[in-house]
């Protein structure tokens, strides 16, 4: 089965960073887009970033432009995320997650998740 397995997470300072990863197995993982969610504390699902199957095309929020960056190895299977400049409003679990939208939204009721790794910004 489908199966997301994320790591990376922790407490960082603020203007710090994180490296996150998923490794992902069950599926081939070559050929589908994997998407990057958050839900900030009080809020609901943000879309953070998606990456296409073969990383040439990866949009990104408004809130993590230039800051984040979203990566793929298909090698090994596994997604990268790259945090930068991190700030207190960054606080979260973050997901990666496979077909999670509907009608072009992020729902939880949708597709494959990982667990989520928590990722916290505080001095």
């Amino acid at each position: 089965q489908v199966q997301l397995v994320e790591s990376g997470g922790g407490l960082v300072q603020p203007g710090g960073s994180l490296r996150l990863s998923c490794a992902a197995s069950g599926f081939t993982f070559n050929i589908y887009t994997l998407t990057w969610v958050r839900p900030p504390p009080g809020k609901g699902l943000e879309w953070v970033s998606d990456i296409n199957d073969n990383g040439d095309s990866t949009p990104y929020a408004d809130s993590v432009k230039g800051r984040f960056t979203i990566s793929r190895d298909n090698a090994k299977d596994t997604l990268y995320r790259q945090m930068n400049s991190l700030k207190p409003e960054d606080t979260a679990v973050y997901y990666c997650a496979l077909n999670p939208k509907i009608r072009g939204t992020v729902d939880r009721r949708a597709g494959y998740w990982g667990r989520g790794t928590l990722v916290t910004v505080s001095s």
